[in-house]
């Protein structure tokens, strides 16, 4: 059975990203794996500082939230696009996870031979799509086999009905499609 992380990089409560992970990983269960969501407020950090690093070693919380990565076959990242990138949120979590903090420690042991699946959620027309291409590149860089298929939520304060479903169709489908290739793919690559 494939374990899976599901998150968004928003520690907004009312975030639609959030609504589109705790979705995903829904429909990762209904597919068969073992999904676990989570949420990046929970997981506090300092904005990555060098300096930071060498007088005080990694947060506690970039290694509680490293283990989880360690300790599943993939993940899924509901990402929000700030202007046409990834959120500040996001690529602080992942910088901080990226660093060592034992002795012999494999490197980006969080991301090397891990399966990845993206969405976005936005208020505009593209649906975040454009912060998926360098959020895509730079899981590629550091080890994660990213799925091609993705989901794109457009007009995102509409997106969402009264059960945090996604009303439109296509949307649905899109995210379905992307979540059925993730399960599928990390079955393949972990077996």
């Amino acid at each position: 059975m494939a374990k899976l992380l599901f998150f968004a990089g928003s520690a907004r409560k009312e975030s639609m990203n959030k609504k589109l992970a705790k979705l995903a990983a829904d429909m990762a269960r209904d597919a068969g794996a073992q999904a676990t969501h989570i949420d990046l407020k929970d997981f506090e950090m300092p904005l990555y500082d060098g300096d930071l690093e060498t007088q005080n070693g990694i947060p506690e919380n970039a290694k509680k939230l490293k283990q989880l990565f360690v300790g599943h076959d993939g993940f899924f990242i509901a990402s929000p696009e700030y202007n046409s990138s990834m959120s500040p949120l996001l690529k602080n979590t992942l910088d901080w996870i990226s660093r060592p903090h034992e002795e012999n420690e494999a490197s980006l042991i969080a991301f090397q031979g891990k399966i990845a699946a993206l969405g976005a959620v936005s208020p505009g027309g593209l649906g975040g799509l454009r912060g998926l291409v360098s959020l895509r590149m730079m899981l590629g860089n550091i080890g994660v086999t990213v799925v091609p298929s993705q989901v794109a939520v457009s007009s995102g304060f509409q997106a969402f009905d009264e059960n945090e479903h996604l009303k439109d169709d296509r949307h649905a489908g899109m995210l379905k499609a992307t979540i059925d290739e993730f399960v599928k793919i990390t079955k393949r690559m972990t077996d």
